[in-house]
């Protein structure tokens, strides 16, 4: 099978990949069902990469429809190491404002009806979840952000991101009680896929693309579907720069990063007593440590 060292989950508005070279889809089955669509294998500035429609290519699927595991389990069925995720995003603060990008190092989770774990059925783990993006990757898009001086555009370096359940956006009292908290963004995917990327060994960092005020600011409406649409399309532009040069300086140097190793102090079950079926469900996670 092709293989990408680097992958993109595409967001609200970046449902393909301009510049890739040598397309070819990948249709992949999981342990957990099918992914959001194909992946796209192609080549970015000289280096192979897999794409994926986290919502499909016509943005079918609801946030809490995700097949999140199927989506992470096939990245790593084609060797990939670092995953850029990119996703529309509200803004929880006045400085963050519209058509600006975030790069989260933090995440608050309020969703309630995600699985975000491959473990489970007679095998327990615990990934340490303190950092909940790796810094390394994190930093090369940030850097690849601020090196492009993008028109219109300012780039925040960390940040929390809210991850709701929705699909509503929020009442004014829950945007002004995350404001209270001092979150930046809230957004309806990334975190399940951070717990799942850890859990798969992956390095994942978040480009978060601010689309409006959510319902807080009061000089500002409410968010609705045309506007969040307008400043998606303008975001897809320049979410496809970002992800060109941060491709190309992680592929200069990509590197270490302690998800790769985030399983290694983290399986509490011994393996022995583990069952043959589950140790087959995820052979793909556990492979080095059989």
């Amino acid at each position: 099978m092709a293989q990408a060292k680097i992958g993109i989950i595409g967001g609200s508005g970046l449902y393909k990949m301009e510049a890739l070279k040598d397309v070819e889809e990948v249709s992949l089955e999981t342990p957990f069902g099918k992914p959001s669509d194909a992946l796209i294998l192609g080549t970015l500035l000289g280096t192979r990469v897999a794409f994926l429609p986290r919502h499909g290519r016509y943005h079918t699927i609801l946030p809490s429809e995700l097949p999140f595991r199927a989506n992470i389990h096939a990245m790593k069925q084609l060797g990939v190491e670092y995953i850029i995720s990119a996703s529309a995003v509200g803004s929880l603060k006045e400085e963050a404002k519209p058509l600006d990008m975030v790069v989260p190092n933090q995440f608050i989770d309020r969703t309630k009806n995600r699985v975000s774990t491959f473990f489970g059925d007679g095998i327990v783990a615990h990934i340490t979840f303190g950092d909940p993006v790796c810094h390394q990757l994190a930093g090369i898009l940030a850097d690849a952000i601020a090196s492009l001086n993008l028109p219109n555009v300012t780039l925040h370096r960390d940040g929390t991101y809210v991850c709701m359940e929705g699909p509503a956006f929020s009442t004014k009292a829950e945007s002004q009680l995350y404001r209270s908290w001092g979150a930046t963004v809230i957004g309806m995917t990334n975190l399940p896929e951070a717990k799942l990327a850890r859990e798969a060994e992956i390095a994942y960092a978040t480009l978060a693309l601010v689309t409006d005020y959510d319902c807080w600011h009061p000089e500002h409406d409410s968010v609705t579907v045309d506007m969040v649409i307008a400043n998606l399309q303008r975001n897809a532009v320049n979410a496809q720069k970002v992800i060109q040069e941060t491709v190309r300086k992680l592929s200069e140097n990509p590197p270490a990063s302690d998800a790769h190793s985030a399983l290694k102090h983290a399986i509490l079950t011994p393996l022995d007593k583990v069952s043959a079926a589950t140790k087959e469900k995820l052979k793909l996670l556990l492979q080095k440590y059989l």
